[in-house]
């Protein structure tokens, strides 16, 4: 038990005791997963839109032309 948990008490129990009330440590871990999910599907996109470009440019022949 660390010191927040005796000084404030078990934030678990103190949920429990109000149903249809998540605890503040599960909101905050739920929050993290839900940022995580969401980073990882920007970054995925933005991925995705460069290798299309790339993919186009190679089509035309490429991202450098000599004049």
């Amino acid at each position: 038990m660390g010191l927040f948990d005796r000084v404030f008490g078990n934030d678990h129990e103190r949920a429990a005791a109000r149903p249809g009330r998540e605890s503040a440590s599960d909101a905050a871990a739920r929050k993290r997963r839900q940022s995580y999910r969401k980073n990882v599907t920007k970054t995925a996109r933005q991925g995705q839109a460069w290798e299309d470009a790339d993919r186009q440019q190679d089509r035309k022949g490429g991202w450098y032309r000599p004049r």
